[in-house]
């Protein structure tokens, strides 16, 4: 009997080992045979086969120098970077008003912010273009972080939120009883506790911008000031029938990295902010 249940047992974590390896796989390959795509010339591109028969990086020094991905890359660290700060800024004192402030209308206050983040970015395309070229934002960077910071804060605020509703209320009574004003409670107090979760929001904001394609495109023509998705989608072959598939792999091999870095720095981070809040004790 004793056995039996053993072998049932090995049977499960046999299906559930199998089922993330099966799952490892399918997420990886397409990474793996980009890497492989980065590292071949000529006909090899054309060729099925899954294991390196050699390592040429002319394409990765075609893809940062010759095409420029190189000051892409800044551009989009930039952008990213302070859509990130703006963002967080932000939505965690939003958070603080719609989670500790009673005042009139807050139900429905919320409920339109959700609403905004369901909107796609085409809806709004033309009056962002408005917008931009009013405040004189046009061809450059802080067009970018303009339209990248109205589009991620619906949903940062709204996940900020959720957190904020599950601390304790008797954290910021404390502090009002020692005279703490309401910046040192938000940065001193509830900043740090709610650590896992700006990581998580931050990281989903970070990730949003660094891939965004449209308004990218739209609103910065000057090849000097592209950010990533935009340069490798101007990748161009050496006549109008040839597309550079190594150089572009290349490319995306590098502009995935930071990303990969990124998620497996916060890795806990991330999981702690995804959990927190999903059971109360």
């Amino acid at each position: 009997m004793k056995l039996g249940r053993q072998q049932r047992e090995w049977g499960h974590k046999g299906l559930i080992y199998a089922g993330a390896a099966l799952a490892g796989l399918i997420c990886v390959f397409p990474f793996y045979y980009a890497v492989l795509t980065s590292l071949r010339t000529g006909q090899e591109l054309f060729l099925a086969n899954y294991l390196p028969s050699g390592f040429h990086w002319d394409n990765y020094i075609g893809a940062l120098v010759d095409n420029g991905i190189a000051r892409s890359l800044l551009n989009s660290v930039l952008v990213a970077t302070v859509t990130v700060g703006l963002c967080l800024l932000v939505s965690i004192t939003a958070a603080f008003a719609l989670a500790r402030i009673s005042f009139r209308g807050r139900k429905y206050l919320l409920f339109t912010i959700l609403c905004v983040s369901m909107f796609p970015q085409v809806a709004v395309l033309s009056g962002m273009f408005e917008l931009v070229r009013f405040m004189g934002l046009y061809d450059s960077l802080g067009a970018l972080v303009l339209s990248y910071t109205t589009f991620s804060l619906p949903f940062t605020v709204w996940v900020l939120t959720t957190f904020m509703k599950s601390m304790p209320v008797e954290l910021e009574e404390a502090a009002i009883v020692d005279g703490a004003s309401t910046w040192v409670i938000i940065t001193r107090i509830f900043a740090p506790i709610m650590g896992p979760s700006l990581v998580t929001t931050g990281l989903l904001a970070f990730i949003g911008a660094w891939n965004e394609f449209m308004f990218a495109l739209t609103f910065v023509i000057s090849s000097g000031k592209r950010t990533v998705p935009v340069a490798i989608g101007m990748f161009q072959g050496a006549s109008q029938y040839e597309l550079p598939w190594g150089s572009i792999m290349a490319a995306s091999v590098v502009v995935t990295l930071p990303i990969i870095v990124l998620v497996l720095i916060f890795q806990k981070r991330i999981v702690s902010g995804l959990t927190s809040g999903a059971v109360k004790g």
